[in-house]
């Protein structure tokens, strides 16, 4: 499944533009002043993934910085015995392979697959740690984007520990629901399977189909064809005894 994460250019394609052109925002470029930020821009070179492409791959040299301009991306470990394990998703605005941006070459962490066909912004390693010298407020946000995985990370391993299995799969879907849901008729499509969904809120995938069968009975979910459609998100801790 895996793709060597640069370059492959039978799976991608490269170009040079001006990315102001796109109009998104992005934590990562706050603050910045306009002469700064152009600069900064600038520097970048905007490619183009395809969907399920994995661009960057844990253990890997963390010689690149993305950021998403459109579509979207998630996170994934595998373990030592070969399980795949889905961590975060990541919209338009978000960076990954922070790691570029560490005083010491390092080495990426965890896994980056695009979800969907997407585009990116991506800076070498010597480039962006050079802009990060001239231009403060990019070592500043990267370091609050540290501190909000963190949370994550903190958020997650309590859910984990203290929530029910029903608590966990509800939490995913309403969240990936609010971040990168689609409107589809009587509700907000998400496109992921039920082993995904399994896999993202740790629990067993019987366990989620068991769940995704009772929620589609009281009408808080329709599963459909690649996806599940959110329609009563305060239906999905509803529990019969």
């Amino acid at each position: 499944m895996t793709v060597r994460s640069w370059p492959t250019s039978n799976r991608r394609s490269a170009e040079r533009s001006s990315p102001l052109e796109d109009g998104f925002e992005s934590r990562f470029l706050e603050g910045l002043p306009k002469p700064d930020l152009e600069l900064v821009l600038s520097a970048a070179t905007k490619r183009r993934y395809l969907a399920n492409s994995v661009v960057t791959t844990q253990g890997d040299p963390a010689d690149y910085l993305f950021l998403v301009t459109k579509g979207c991306a998630r996170y994934f470990f595998i373990t030592p015995d070969g399980r795949k394990v889905l961590l975060h998703w990541l919209g338009v605005g978000e960076v990954f392979g922070g790691a570029a941006l560490l005083s010491r070459p390092s080495c990426y962490l965890v896994s980056t697959e695009m979800v969907t066909d997407s585009w990116a912004l991506v800076w070498r390693r010597k480039e962006i740690r050079e802009l990060a010298a001239r231009c403060p407020e990019l070592m500043d946000n990267a370091l609050l984007l540290a501190f909000d995985y963190m949370t994550l990370f903190l958020t997650a391993h309590v859910a984990l520990i203290s929530h029910s299995a029903r608590e966990r799969l509800a939490g995913v879907l309403v969240s990936l629901a609010a971040g990168f849901g689609q409107d589809a008729s009587g509700g907000v499509k998400i496109v992921i399977t039920n082993e995904e969904l399994a896999n993202a809120a740790n629990v067993t995938t019987f366990t989620a189909s068991r769940l995704l069968s009772e929620w589609q009975r009281d009408g808080a979910v329709v599963k459909s064809r690649g996806g599940v459609v959110l329609r009563a998100p305060h239906k999905l801790l509803l529990h019969k005894v």
